[in-house]
């Protein structure tokens, strides 16, 4: 078994605890003297960071929202003078400003320690060739995943997005080892890959995959595929990027390093749940410097799972992320997460893991969903009948799950658009009310 830092990773609950508290005094101390944002929301809650006495007292703390970011643009956010910041990475901000993030020289150095421990847990080293397709840009994960390759000390390839049929013979020509890439992408560099006959003279063994919501059965599909073990990666800008949780060889959940981050999944009411139940993640950084986030919403939707793991590590565990909460649509009463639809979809032979759910309002300003789903190309037919059956059937099975009967379109294969960045699962053509 290898670790990254055994000390940390198999420490027992009350030694981590102690960490913990330690360094959340530390860190609800300094955004307290150093980002009147906190200093006033916490003297409008009446709390001072002196009234911190035990890891417990982190629920008087009030909630970090995305919103406070936008109210804070560009860098009220900062814990530290800009003299400090070496880097700088930002959300999208396809809906406003974006959430603008800054990293001290630590953060950078915790952040590759961070990913190089999780690159260790799935077997990775220093012996790996590792392409990461991502974007560059502002996007964590570019830089993010970059740093951390180099800091374990395998070898990293900045091969970016797009041209994936190049993308392909850079992983046989360079005896490409591991992959970090979206999981929609991966299933697109497979489906590539076995049309071009390229799957037998890859090297690839490991895909660290993230940034979207993917099921287990579009895991198999991938592992299958592309015959490597692909491993789930959870990450957000507001706390480092990616890295922030990662599975283990088990696949059973993903670690959440609690020497680094205060977990909380929280239900509805703002309390704890317990061992099995979902709830928001919320999250609070212990050794950012930068960007320190008290009580951060994540908007992620997750489930809290036993901390005990058969590979033996000790951190707090949380399933694969459900959904967003903002990734949520509301039809006709009904809450649907895209990952339902594409837990169904997984699940039957004659259609792809490519769809993308498309709303509109009928003329009575009903909503109506549909959704687009790809046929796999042994399924297409001009067998009017057969087609219909299968129609039949993913109509049906999304009733099932979702307990709102929906349209269904059946594309060809590969009608679908493929990017390298995220997939765009959803089409709001709503009008407003």
């Amino acid at each position: 078994m290898k670790f990254w830092d055994p000390k940390i990773e198999t420490m027992n609950r009350k030694e981590m605890e102690a960490l913990q508290f330690k360094r959340l005094k530390k860190s609800v101390k300094t955004v307290y003297r150093n980002v009147p944002f906190y200093k006033r929301k916490f003297d409008d809650a009446g709390i001072k960071p002196e009234d911190i006495r035990s890891l417990s007292d982190v629920s008087k703390l009030p909630h970090t929202l995305r919103t406070d970011f936008t109210d804070n643009y560009p860098f009220g956010m900062f814990a530290v003078p800009m003299d400090d910041i070496i880097r700088i990475h930002s959300s999208s901000g396809t809906t406003g400003k974006p959430k603008v993030v800054g990293y001290t020289r630590s953060d950078i150095e915790n952040w590759g320690n961070l990913l190089a421990r999780n690159f260790t847990m799935v077997g990775l080293s220093h012996k790996d060739i590792f392409q990461n397709s991502v974007n560059y840009g502002l996007f964590t994960g570019g830089l993010g995943i970059h740093n951390g390759i180099e800091t374990l000390g395998a070898t990293a390839i900045p091969a970016g997005t797009g041209n994936t049929l190049r993308q392909l013979e850079m992983m046989v020509d360079f005896g490409v080892t591991a992959l970090h890439c979206t999981p929609s992408y991966a299933l697109y560099l497979a489906e590539t890959a076995v049309d071009n006959n390229l799957v037998g003279k890859l090297k690839l063994k490991t895909g660290c995959l993230g940034a979207e919501p993917w099921s287990e059965n579009m895991r198999k599909t991938i592992e299958d595929m592309l015959e490597i073990k692909a491993y789930d990666s959870y990450g957000l800008s507001e706390m480092f990027g990616p890295g922030i949780a990662f599975e283990c060889p088990c696949q059973d959940g993903m670690h959440i390093w609690d020497d680094h981050f205060l977990v909380e999944v929280l239900d509805e009411n703002g309390d704890q749940v317990s061992e099995g139940e979902k709830g928001e993640l919320v999250l609070t950084s212990l050794t950012k410097e930068g960007l320190i986030n008290i009580r951060y919403r994540t908007g992620d939707i997750t489930r809290l799972l036993e901390p005990e793991c058969e590979c033996g590590r000790c951190s707090t565990r949380v399933s694969r992320m459900i959904g967003r909460a903002d990734d949520m649509i509301i039809v006709r009463g009904i809450n649907v997460f895209p990952t339902q639809v594409q837990d169904v979809i997984s699940k039957i032979p004659e259609v792809t893991n490519q769809f993308q759910i498309i709303l509109t309002r009928n003329a009575k300003n009903l909503d109506e969903m549909t959704v687009q789903v790809e046929l796999e190309k042994d399924a297409f037919t001009d067998d009017l009948i057969k087609l219909e059956k299968i129609q039949q059937r993913v109509v049906n099975e999304l009733m099932n799950v979702l307990s709102i009967r929906t349209g269904v379109d059946l594309l060809e294969f590969g009608s679908i658009e493929r990017t390298g960045g995220k997939a765009k699962r959803v089409i709001d053509n709503r009008a407003p009310l």
